[in-house]
């Protein structure tokens, strides 16, 4: 019962929003629309003449401007205008005309425009062309404009054609002559108000003296007209200008208000129907809200069930802005709320385990990295102390200066552990600011290589550096000095005696790689990974005969990572070869 009294509810608000809606649209079209549209047509009507008059008499030598705002006028306002004086002559020409050259030399302007309204395809047909004989009969007015009479025609003959027009009155002019000019529009340019305009013309002037003396003030005509013919309702505006001589003209308009009341019956025809397909609109509504209350329930009830068996993924909401859909919202936001707690809960179990994975991991390397220190400073502070002790119980003098090169030898290569250690703690730390610049690689090798040459000269090797094609590179040359040099020092220590350790720069248009070649011992596959490691050796024993820190390389990695760099380390046939690729 409760699901019914919903729908009726609705039913009836709808129904009484819809009539409501309807009645006050139709009273509206019915008593205001026409009035009110009507008046707007004609305030922008007046407002647009208005702008053109100050137009034209601003511009009064501007003949082709005021051309262009006249038709932008008649363009926007669907109006025809023409300029006229005081009398109701023309003073603007017509523009569709020709012009009659009689035999005595004189021409006449003959207006078309009205004439076309009354018979345009009769003149059409006649084809009339520049060169051709017209005999032509109407009113004959003469103006002091660009030719000395103009002629408002009834009616034309050409000859071998016929005759075109009505009978003209007994006091029409006749004139005979040759077309020296014609100016007729298209089939899609011709607009028959064009006629209209000339007939409102003739009708309307002369004006009555109440009429002359209001526009002799400036004062703005407007006069509502009824074409006689065809019975169209227009309007016709008259606004007067003063020039700059004094002379008063007249812009004289045409606008047709048949329209509105065309859109007014149109309008009340459409209601109608808006009427009849709202009527059928309600029925379906009413079908519509009848399954609105079934199909949520049932998807409330699934997404319950879901929830029990914490599937909180497949809830989907009901998009309705009432209990129904506010009861959806609130168990959809629960539901997310519960499966971001379960999602929030994994994911800080995860971050708890990998914390005290990672936590292990940290200690395991501190404890051995203070191991593999302490070891590596054991051995050369064992050997410092022996050869102290041996000097202070008064050695040998033969052996003194052997007993301290000993000492000073052992404390380089404590320093030298030292300065490797505070390297690596400060490019662990992340606080280096790398100072990039375009250099050549081959010139850091031979820098690198001038300072080796005691190194090479005790292993009687040799360093053999081939650039190919090389280009500069983009790095920090500083830290990228300290990689090249724990390179071709970690080559010197494993190479054989009298061999060639081979330096190659190759470059193409993106990136240059260098390559450091020893001939020696390889690596075996299983270390390849581990030599980047602290105070890794590749010796099992860890033997110092090869001398170094065990850091060099750890050093190295991490360089190379700040610039973002490929390196890698592969066996050759007979050795080594380190390589790194970098950005050009």
């Amino acid at each position: 019962m409760k699901s019914r009294s919903i729908i009726f509810k609705l039913f009836i608000i709808t129904v009484i929003f819809f009539a409501s809606f309807y009645g006050i649209v139709m009273m509206s079209q019915l008593f205001f629309f026409k009035d009110f549209y009507q008046e707007q047509k004609i305030n922008k009507v007046e407002h647009d003449l208005a702008k053109l008059a100050k137009y034209y008499a601003d511009e009064e030598g501007n003949s082709s401007l005021i051309a262009r705002k006249a038709i932008q006028f008649m363009g926007r306002n669907r109006s025809q205008l023409t300029v006229v004086n005081m009398d109701g002559k023309l003073i603007t020409d017509d523009p569709y005309h020709m012009t009659i050259k009689q035999p005595d030399g004189n021409k006449i302007f003959v207006s078309l425009s009205l004439f076309m309204a009354l018979h345009g395809d009769e003149l059409r047909a006649t084809n009339i062309k520049k060169g051709d004989q017209l005999t032509l009969w109407g009113e004959k007015d003469i103006r002091g404009k660009d030719f000395s009479t103009i002629l408002f025609p009834d009616k034309i003959y050409k000859q071998n054609f016929g005759m075109v027009g009505e009978d003209a009155a007994p006091e029409a002019v006749r004139i005979t002559g040759v077309v020296s000019d014609i100016v007729l529009p298209g089939l899609k340019t011709w607009n028959q108000r064009q006629g209209l305009l000339m007939q409102a013309l003739y009708q309307w002037f002369p004006l009555t003296n109440e009429q002359t003396e209001q526009l002799r003030h400036l004062q703005m005509q407007k006069i509502e007209w009824i074409e006689p013919w065809s019975g169209t309702n227009n309007v016709i505006i008259i606004q007067p200008v003063k020039k700059h001589s004094g002379e008063i003209e007249l812009i004289f308009s045409l606008t047709s208000l048949q329209e509105i009341s065309d859109t007014n019956e149109a309008l009340r025809l459409f209601y109608m129907y808006l009427g009849i397909g709202g009527f059928v609109f309600i029925l379906i509504l009413s079908l519509i809200y009848s399954k609105m209350l079934t199909r949520p329930l049932i998807a409330l009830n699934e997404m319950a069930k879901r929830m029990v068996h914490f599937d909180f993924k497949a809830a989907k909401p009901i998009h309705q802005n009432d209990e129904l859909g506010s009861l959806s919202s609130s168990l959809i936001t629960m539901s997310k709320n519960l499966d971001h707690a379960l999602s929030e809960l994994k994911e800080a179990n995860q971050r708890l385990q990998e914390d005290m994975e990672q936590k292990q991991k940290m200690e395991l390397i501190q404890q051995s990295f203070f191991s593999n220190a302490s070891h590596e400073l054991k051995t050369p502070l064992s050997i410092v102390k022996s050869f102290a002790e041996g000097l202070r119980d008064g050695v040998n003098l033969n052996k003194r200066d052997h007993y301290v090169s000993v000492i000073i030898e052992e404390a380089e290569k404590m320093e030298m552990l030292i300065k490797d250690m505070l390297d690596l703690a400060r490019l662990e730390s992340g606080t280096i600011q790398l100072r990039k610049k375009s250099f050549l690689l081959s010139e850091l090798v031979e820098k690198v290589s001038d300072k080796l040459v005691y190194l090479l000269e005790k292993k009687r090797l040799e360093i053999m550096v081939i650039p190919v094609n090389e280009l500069p590179v983009l790095a920090d040359p500083e830290w990228m000095e300290q990689v090249i040099l724990n390179f071709i020092v970690n080559a010197i220590r494993h190479a054989e005696e009298g061999s060639t350790i081979t330096i190659e720069i190759q470059s193409d248009a993106h990136a240059s790689r260098l390559s450091v070649d020893n001939v020696g011992e390889t690596i075996p596959e299983d270390q390849q990974k581990l030599i980047w490691g602290r105070f890794y050796r590749a010796e099992a024993s860890r033997s110092r005969q090869t001398g170094g820190t065990g850091l060099g390389l750890s050093i190295a990695k991490l360089i190379l990572d700040m610039h973002g760099c490929e390196y890698g380390v592969t066996n050759l046939e007979n050795g080594v070869r380190f390589f790194i690729t970098l950005n050009n």
